[in-house]
Order: C-alpha cells, then structure tokens, then sequence
C-alpha cells in the first residue's frame, strides 16, 4: 500500500509498479476463475477434469529446502487449514523438512483420532507409535520403540499435552511437536528450549482436497488415501482365528503400519509398536528388519502381532516371524501364494486375518 500510495501522491506510477499490480490482478483473478471452474466441475461429479488449476498463495519463506542449497517456500492451497491452521507457540521458524515431518506425524496419529496417541517421526515414517489413558503413557510407549532414532524427532499428539508430558519430551532434543492443546506449564516447559518448534491445532485435510505428486513433466492426481478399515471387514482365513487381545494387537499393528513407508512390516503388543520395518525392497527384509529392530532395544517377540501394508508373496516372511514368535498377522491378502501363505500360517498355528485393503507409500 505503502509504494501505491507514494506513486499516487507523486503522480508518478512507473513502469515497474504498474507490472507489479498487474501481476497481482491476474494472479487474483485467476485464483478466482479456478475456484468457480472447480466447483462447476465438482457440481457434474467430475473428478479429474480435462484441466486443473491449483491456485496456491504464498504461506511462507523457507531458509532452504531439503537440503541447504536449494531455494524453497511453503504456498497455502487453503488459507487455514491443514498445517496452515497450526499456530506457532514456541521455537524457531519451521524448515522444509520440518513440514514435511509434520505431515508425517499427523498421518501417523491420524487412525488413533478417538485414543490419546503418540508418532514419533523420523524422515516422515515413524520410528515408534502408542495409545494409552493420557499423553504421558502413549509418549513413553512411543518412544520405547526406537528411543535412538527418536533423537531429532517430530512428534504428534492426538490429545492436549500437560506438564508432565512436557518434562518427559524436554529431555529429549526433538525439532517440532504438534497437539491439540498444550497447557501454560506445557508451553513454559518446552520454551526452554529455544530451538524447539511447539504447534498448536488441528490440521485436518479438507473435503476433497486432492493428493498431487509432481513427476517429470507431470503431476500424478489421486484421491487422498481412505480410512483405514476396522476389523469388522476383516476376515479370517487360518483355522485359528485371533483371540481378543490378539484381535485388538492386529487392529492397532493395522493402523500403525498404515503411515509407515513400503515395504512396511510393524510388530505390536499392548498398543505400542515394538518393531518398525519401513521402506525395504523385499518384504522379507521388512520384516527381518522389525524383529531385529525390536530386540535391538530388548523387545520380547514372543506373543507378538504384525502388521504389513500389503500382501506377502512367498512364505518366508511368515516362517520367519513364527522362528520370532509372532502369534497374530494382519495383511491384505491378494497374492497368488495366498493358500501357500495361509498353509505356513496353519503350521505354526498363527493366526491371519485378510484386510482386502492395500496401504502402499512411496
């Protein structure tokens, strides 16, 4: 206002100023045109229309991007929503990685939306996730998992944090920490340290927001994962179906593998992940990644459920996890060994459950 104000006082509007305001008008203009042709497509149920325009605003200068060297911003498709609604309550300016890390904590405690739920997040896959009666105790049972990846973390919450749970995570050097609520205590506690980014708010994605990977000459466009499914589409397919408390190990190994990078194979017990093997090239070694993963921090396998994103397609991994002691599996099923897999599953008296949903993420 200041420089249009100045110009107009000088009767003197140069060439440069008038590009400049021209440059907004068009911009605005065609946000505008977006947002109208958008919702003529939305009203004829069109979900991929021969031509999309995403009409971002600048939300925020980065320092650098993924790495230092490249030039980077945050642009806000939605002014006040998702990580845009958060607000700041403490710490330095959030980074590229910082965001994406957040996103990747919020996809983590997303499922647990009804529990009081921790994510702790490394590289956006979690490398520990737990429920419990309060923040403290899914916390505790989070970072049990894995506390040396846990060092520089971004941790998610799906319920207020206390003072309590706030001295718990100040002993720990974490880069941002995202909940619904932190109380005064919680606030004066975490702003000692200076560094660490405390974010306030719920960050949900908005209805019918669309999931965009740009690639060489493109962008892919998909619809946002949906919900992951409960239990009562399950179907068991081994002789022995779970008990109570295995089915309840297997609802939450489902939800937990959900966010973790693929191949992705998640151990669980007792609403606590307590191996994590994410983003390995073969399922067997996702799932020798989350047995080793687990008695690394001294985890007893015995008893365990686990959890992968999709289906198995040779026996091995089953064997393997019965020589840990796995008692329960959870997976999609809709491989052509299924029977194969099922009959390993017989044999070491583990019981299996079919999902019908596969949770691949790249």
């Amino acid at each position: 206002y200041a420089r249009v104000l100045a110009a107009a006082e000088a009767n003197d509007a140069d060439q440069d100023l008038r590009r400049f305001l021209a440059e907004k008008v068009y911009a605005h203009t065609a946000a505008y045109d977006a947002a109208i042709a958008s919702w003529f497509a939305s009203q004829r149920g069109e979900r991929f229309p021969a031509q999309i325009t995403v009409p971002l605003s600048l939300g925020q200068s980065l320092r650098y991007g993924e790495n230092p060297g490249q030039a980077a911003a945050f642009y806000v498709e939605r002014p006040g929503e998702g990580l845009s609604a958060l607000t700041q309550r403490g710490g330095k300016e959030l980074s590229f990685n910082n965001l994406l890390d957040l996103e990747g904590a919020l996809l983590a405690t997303d499922p647990f939306s009804e529990q009081a739920a921790c994510a702790i997040i490394k590289h956006t896959t979690p490398c520990g996730i737990g429920v419990g009666a309060s923040a403290i105790e899914a916390y505790r049972k989070a970072l049990a998992c894995d506390p040396v990846s846990a060092f520089g973390s971004v941790i998610s919450f799906t319920v207020d944090v206390d003072g309590e749970a706030a001295e718990a995570i100040s002993s720990l050097f974490v880069e941002c920490i995202v909940a619904p609520h932190f109380s005064d205590e919680a606030v004066e506690i975490l702003g000692r340290k200076k560094n660490l980014r405390v974010l306030e708010g719920r960050a949900r994605w908005s209805k019918g927001m669309l999931d965009l990977k740009r690639v060489r000459g493109g962008v892919l466009v998909q619809e946002r994962s949906p919900s992951v499914l409960g239990d009562d589409q399950w179907k068991v397919v081994t002789k022995r179906g779970p008990t109570g408390e295995e089915r309840a190990d297997l609802l939450f190994a489902w939800r937990a593998v959900s966010s973790v990078k693929s191949n992705a194979i998640v151990l669980a017990r007792g609403g606590a992940t307590i191996g994590i093997g994410a983003g390995q090239m073969s399922r067997v070694d996702a799932a020798f990644l989350a047995v080793h993963k687990a008695r690394a921090v001294g985890h007893d396998t015995q008893g365990a459920a686990l959890g992968s994103d999709a289906f198995f397609p040779f026996r091995d991994s089953i064997d393997n996890a019965a020589d840990a002691g796995v008692r329960a599996i959870v997976q999609p099923g809709g491989s052509v060994r299924d029977e194969e897999v099922i009959a390993a599953a017989d044999e070491k008296d583990i019981a299996m459950v079919f999902t019908g949903q596969r949770l691949f993420r790249h």
